[in-house]
């Protein structure tokens, strides 16, 4: 059964469906955007995570697109380009939102024609879901027969992928998701994802993943990474630090899954760390958990030294995380 997050975001001939994942797994609602600017908006207001983001930027461009078919295509090339801007710059800490506009900019450079968008997130959409495919067997590889796993707000394609080349090895899995405050990412998307799908799942708190390590239960501490940099830090949603320093410190291997390290990020200080508005701790889905007379604090990622990074997994295989240069062995610039 294909899980509800694997394709959660859908271009019709109004608009992007974009599945609100605010509301996932307690309703299913379908958010409709009309336009490029709703998409964005759709993203900065979380409507949309995890890899979902970089499905509704490829076809957001397709909508802004649409919108530009009979202009000089200078001006449309333009325009669009505009429109890759401000979709980049929703979620500044993943550069997978760069890589969708990018392709889709690509089809329609090459083709002198604005109409290729479409054909460029096609392309787009078909690649993300090969490489994902490559990402989940190489994952596989490195886990034991029957093996226990801690995750932390890892959902979408490299989750469902890793589960299925897994089975496909024979192999059995099972599952230890932190609930991922303040959004609940890990208890409501990854968890259900799993169940979704058969797997023996168990939710634990944030504050309880170092006694689950120490517990000597775990085979490997696996998450996914919204950026790894070339010279092994890796960049997750906030406690993935903490994890790694606790899978280290109790010989866990902790395993990065990435689709490519970024070139464009050669060290951690050249990854800008989003900060969200504060007062999203002192709630949980939409209630206080706090008095508002106390301050909260957002950073919505943190960054792993490589040096509790055991390797880094990608769509070409497995590095060590300090030499993450031979992924691009034989590549020009």
């Amino acid at each position: 059964m294909q899980p509800v997050l694997a394709d959660s975001v859908r271009l019709t001939d109004d608009g992007v469906l974009i599945l609100d994942r605010r509301e996932f797994p307690f309703e299913r609602n379908w958010v409709l955007c009309r336009t490029a600017e709703d998409v964005a908006q759709a993203i900065v207001d979380m409507v949309t995570q995890s890899s979902g983001p970089y499905f509704a930027v490829l076809y957001g461009m397709v909508l802004k697109a649409r919108t530009l078919e009979g202009k000089p295509f200078a001006v449309a090339r333009e325009e669009l380009a505009k429109t890759a801007r401000l979709l980049e710059d929703t979620r500044h800490t993943n550069n997978a939102l760069r890589k969708a506009t990018k392709i889709v900019l690509e089809a329609v450079d090459q083709a002198q024609d604005i109409r290729q968008a479409l054909q460029g997130a096609h392309n787009g959409d078909a690649a993300y879901r090969a490489k994902s495919q490559a990402l989940g067997e190489h994952t596989a590889n490195l886990l034991p027969q029957q093996a226990t796993v801690l995750t932390h707000c890892w959902a979408d394609l490299y989750l469902t992928e890793t589960v299925r080349a897994a089975r496909q090895q024979g192999k059995q899995l099972r599952f230890f998701c932190t609930e991922t405050r303040p959004y609940l990412q890990g208890a409501r998307l990854t968890a259900e994802t799993l169940i979704e799908m058969g797997v023996d799942t168990t939710l634990i708190t944030d504050g309880m993943g170092a006694a689950v390590l120490q517990s000597g239960e775990v085979d490997a501490l696996v998450t996914a990474a919204d950026r790894v940099t070339m010279d092994g830090h890796v960049v997750n949603k906030v406690g993935t630090l903490g994890l790694a320093v606790a899978a280290h410190a109790f010989g866990v291997p902790f395993h990065a899954l990435v689709q490519a390290p970024d070139r464009q990020a050669p060290t951690a200080a050249d990854v800008p760390i989003e900060h969200r508005d504060g007062a999203e701790v002192l709630q949980v889905l939409g209630r206080p958990s706090a008095t508002p007379r106390v301050k909260g604090l957002y950073p919505a990622f943190d960054v792993t030294p490589p040096r509790f990074v055991t390797d880094v997994v990608t769509d070409r295989g497995v590095f060590d995380a300090g030499e993450l240069d031979k992924y691009y062995e034989g590549e020009q610039r």
